[in-house]
């Protein structure tokens, strides 16, 4: 098919291909973009306590995460915080403005709250040092360098994996003098409960279901949704930002995809990691 036809019917263009069960990117409904380039460290990102790139096909996301001292709200003097933001530069996209965040921005940065909130994949009271004095806040940014679709998949993976390579100082309080003492040398890693992975979906027409959506998909889709699942194959939350209504049958079918999907991310994640942990 042209690339004229592709510019002028883009729907159309795409219809043809979906109704021989594949897309222009010669990927099958429910293949995934290659997860090509996937790297952490607690170093890569010399500021941040860990950091974590991930490439979800042309999708590229960077999540650092820096952790700070702070005192413990009075009402909940034994937690700590965590503190998402998801930006989209200018540089990633034609589509993002450069300024303060746009729309799309602040409901991934939501996104990500309410899976780091329903997920419980870090305890907050794992954040306290000293009750009612001291306890880590963990400012989580995630940067999107390049944007092809399906960002809240990628933010997802980076937090997860950027959070898995934090290594935390120890830190204790002076007895006499009342100020905290950081010793750099003794690191201990966060205690990550559950492993949270997004698999989002695009609806066409109302009713066929691709996996991984390309931005162009995502532009000519009649409603995107993601789930959100757990390492006990738990639904920790399902995202829908309007759209086309889905039923109860297609939305068991995007969690069962979801489980699986989850198995293979936790799998990778743990690959990578034991591979940079110190001989």
């Amino acid at each position: 098919l042209s690339i004229g036809f592709r510019t002028v019917e883009p729907l159309e263009y795409y219809r043809r291909f979906l109704k021989e069960n594949c897309r222009p990117d010669g990927r099958e409904l429910g293949e995934f973009r290659a997860t090509t380039h996937f790297s952490l460290s607690s170093g890569s990102i010399t500021t941040a306590d860990g950091s974590a790139l991930v490439k979800l096909g042309n999708t590229t996301v960077i999540c650092g995460v820096k952790a700070e001292l702070a005192a413990p709200t009075a009402d909940s003097a034994n937690k700590g915080y965590i503190v998402p933001n998801v930006e989209f530069p200018s540089l990633c996209s034609t589509r993002f403005r450069s300024g303060p965040p746009g729309e799309e921005a602040q409901a991934a940065s939501q996104f990500i709250a309410d899976v780091i909130e329903n997920s419980q994949m870090i305890a907050k009271e794992d954040l306290c040092i000293a009750n009612g004095k001291l306890a880590w806040v963990l400012y989580c940014d995630i940067i999107c360098l390049d944007y092809d679709g399906n960002i809240l998949d990628a933010s997802a993976f980076a937090l997860l994996a950027a959070l898995k390579s934090v290594q935390l100082p120890s830190v204790t309080i002076n007895e006499e003098t009342g100020s905290s003492e950081v010793n750099l040398k003794q690191k201990n890693p966060l205690i990550i409960r559950k492993h949270p992975v997004a698999t989002s979906f695009a609806v066409f027409d109302d009713t066929l279901l691709i996996v991984d959506p390309t931005a162009e998909e995502e532009d000519l889709a009649t409603g995107t949704v993601t789930v959100v699942t757990d390492d006990e194959d738990r639904l920790c939350s399902v995202h829908k930002p309007g759209g086309s209504p889905l039923t109860g049958a297609k939305l068991q079918d995007c969690i069962t995809r979801a489980i699986t999907r989850q198995k293979e991310i936790k799998k990778l994640i743990d690959k990578v990691i034991k591979s940079i942990k110190p001989k």
